[in-house]
């Protein structure tokens, strides 16, 4: 039976419909009980419809209960689980982690079923793992392959799905790549196009002009200006010594200390790069960037004052601010935590009417920006001790082709076994000059700092 009572399309709608007894009384005497439970799938369809932020939301709290919920379960339970869901061979491989750090196109991915874990990978290369048969042709086609990356470093190629979880828990602590944009590198060295844009006056992107004409009117011809930035994959290189009886007699502390350290480890040095890189042989870090903005401090000596902050936010470009991050050196924060303006008044997060307690956790934002604090910017009263930055114009170029190698004879007489990591990878800052705004004020960037003292 067609339902006579009106779809409601918005959250107020159904809320007011569903508190009028005369609606849900003639709803339900007009429709009965299945014509009700239709009434509820439309009216939820048409939110769907209407909003599709709805369904976005669902799915990210839906990740962040599934992300929780792994974490707190032992890989058996998990395993169980997964295998249960029937998820155990989705797209061929459980593990597959289902982000962007995953590449089904990498060099790797042929060997995804070679090992179940970076721990049981890193035992199979040593020799420990080579009195199999089976290991000893696994290790020795991942050597074959990584010759084709860089025959002079030797070692082992890393799985591509393996690789992705090492990288996947790297994403958790690192500042810089999940929010970057990240380019695959199909060899050594990748150019990438950018706009070669100093200013917004007359023209936009480089040399985009637009004018309004009449008809039959002569058109005025402009072209663009591109320029191009070099990605080079230079080697990150991780190192650590291994006992050798945990390689022999405590796999899971192994486990736990490769699927953890070394993504974190991972993500420091990556990050330290990212930051205060200078460019050769490493990547160009933002703080080094030619198209970073730097706004002269107010405040006398070291501080950091409310008005450095305004002044800072105001160099922003417009369209960066929804996605720019406060980045601050741990020194920063005492002048951040009791910052007032001029009239006296409080600006950041404690005290207030919102947080009267100083024992409440402090929502870690300023002006609605979210705040990192990170030991890699620069010290307090140092050109980047609090930075505001758009990591959306900064470039990683990611050869996504991991090795690694193992050495018993080199640390022989202490019982160890060294191990070696190596990452291949660049980062540029996208834009290359600061941007004069069309109304020709102040130069706006996507990075910018607060100058020295």
């Amino acid at each position: 039976m067609p339902n006579k009572v009106a779809v409601p399309q918005t959250a107020d709608e159904l809320r007011e419909m569903l508190t009028d007894r005369a609606v849900m009384k003639n709803l339900l005497t007009e429709n009965g009980r299945d014509g009700f439970a239709s009434w509820v799938e439309d009216s939820i369809q048409a939110r769907l419809t209407t909003d599709p932020s709805v369904v976005a939301q669902g799915q990210e709290q839906m990740q962040d209960f599934m992300i929780k919920w792994l974490r707190d379960r032992e890989p058996s339970e998990v395993k169980d689980v997964m295998k249960r869901l029937n998820l155990d061979n989705v797209g061929g491989r459980g593990r597959i982690p289902k982000n962007t750090v995953y590449n089904p196109k990498a060099l790797g991915n042929k060997f995804n079923d070679y090992f179940d874990s970076p721990a049981q990978f890193m035992n199979a290369i040593s020799d420990h793992g080579h009195k199999d048969e089976d290991v000893s042709k696994k290790i020795q086609a991942l050597k074959n392959s990584l010759s084709s990356v860089k025959p002079s470093d030797g070692g082992f190629l890393i799985p591509e799905v393996l690789r992705a979880e090492l990288l996947r828990v790297a994403l958790e602590k690192a500042i810089v790549r999940g929010r970057a944009r990240v380019i695959p590198m199909d060899s050594l060295t990748v150019p990438f196009p950018s706009v070669d844009s100093t200013s917004n006056v007359g023209s936009v992107f480089g040399g985009v002009v637009g004018f309004w004409t009449e008809e039959g009117a002569t058109l005025t011809e402009s072209q663009p200006r591109f320029g191009r930035i070099e990605l080079r994959a230079n080697k990150l290189t991780l190192y650590t010594e291994v006992p050798n009886e945990l390689l022999a007699d405590a796999q899971p502390s192994l486990e736990a200390f490769i699927n953890e350290i070394f993504p974190e480890a991972l993500a420091w040095y990556e990050d330290i790069a990212f930051f205060v890189g200078g460019g050769v042989g490493e990547p160009l870090g933002f703080l080094n960037a030619p198209a970073r903005v730097q706004v002269t401090r107010e405040a006398s000596g070291n501080a950091i004052e409310w008005s450095d902050i305004v002044a800072m936010y105001s160099r922003m470009l417009p369209q960066s601010l929804d996605r720019a991050v406060w980045v601050v050196s741990p020194d920063a924060l005492p002048d951040l935590l009791q910052m007032e303006t001029s009239t006296g008044s409080p600006v950041v997060w404690l005290g207030g009417a919102n947080y009267p307690s100083m024992a409440a956790s402090p929502p870690m934002q300023i002006l609605g920006v979210p705040m990192v604090v990170s030991e890699k910017a620069r010290t307090l009263g140092n050109s980047g001790d609090i930075n505001l930055v758009d990591f959306g114009f900064y470039l990683i170029g990611d050869r996504q082709a991991m090795s690694a190698r193992q050495s018993e004879d080199f640390r022989f007489d202490e019982d160890k076994t060294a191990f070696r990591v190596i990452e291949r990878l660049d980062g540029r800052p996208w834009l290359q000059s600061a941007i004069t705004p069309q109304n020709g004020g102040p130069t706006l960037s996507p990075f910018v700092s607060l100058a020295a003292a």
